[in-house]
């Protein structure tokens, strides 16, 4: 019987930290593929076909980050989910592994439990049985949000946006003058629990605030609670 449980490449060079992820992602009922460096991964991306790879910034022959920036740039792996884990907590090195297209980024130590519900929400947004965004198209000021062409303009002027940047914009701008909380964005646009903590939302927001130019300050910021959409 061939087996169909959903297959995570593990690619870290710490001995302790590939015995413990294997064990647990064992337990939640994935089949696990190990590589201990960049080159060897990327072979193994090759040959495993894995649904994600869950790649260390830090490998003994090539960065993660190269390792993560050739996976995009391959035809075949542009689309595979990619999770990073790092002990780099800095904010621009999020902002760096997102732009180079990481799905996730999970700073050591980590809770175990945690990154497998994150796992569990990335292999979920990258399964084609996802229900599609409704068909609508949103104008707020200079900003226009085109749903089924999937494509934002600002003043007139399309603006390149990650899936995730996108959803993520929709989801505030269908909930126009509502306070949304970290917890319901994370919820809903990465489909985590609630109550795992995570900066992922502040990084992405700030990101999407960049790219907006015109219409970044229709993003607000309610100190304490999440993010407000609100049009001049």
């Amino acid at each position: 019987m061939s087996d169909m449980r959903e297959r995570i490449l593990l690619v870290d060079d710490e001995a302790d930290i590939v015995e413990l992820l294997e064990y647990n992602l064992r337990q939640a009922g994935y089949t696990v593929v190990t590589a201990r460096d960049g080159n060897t991964a990327l072979a193994e991306v090759r040959r495993q076909r894995p649904d994600l790879v869950l790649l260390d910034w830090m490998l003994p022959d090539i960065p993660g980050t190269e390792v993560c920036k050739r996976l995009r740039r391959d035809a075949s792996t542009s689309s595979l989910p990619i999770m990073m884990i790092t002990a780099k907590n800095e904010e621009i090195d999020r902002v760096v592994g997102f732009e180079l297209g990481a799905d996730d980024y999970v700073v050591k130590p980590f809770s175990p439990r945690e990154l497998i519900l994150r796992i569990g929400a990335i292999l979920r947004r990258a399964s084609p049985t996802e229900k599609p965004q409704p068909t609508e198209r949103i104008v707020l000021g200079v900003l226009e949000i085109d749903v089924p062409r999937h494509t934002v303009m600002v003043e007139g002027v399309e603006i390149e946006l990650t899936a995730l940047e996108f959803k993520l914009l929709y989801d505030l701008a269908s909930r126009l003058g509502r306070v949304q909380t970290r917890d319901a964005l994370l919820e809903r646009v990465w489909g985590y629990a609630p109550g795992i903590e995570t900066r992922t939302v502040d990084t992405h927001v700030k990101r999407l605030r960049e790219k907006l130019g015109a219409a970044r300050d229709y993003i607000e910021t309610v100190r304490g609670v999440g993010y407000r959409m609100q049009a001049e």
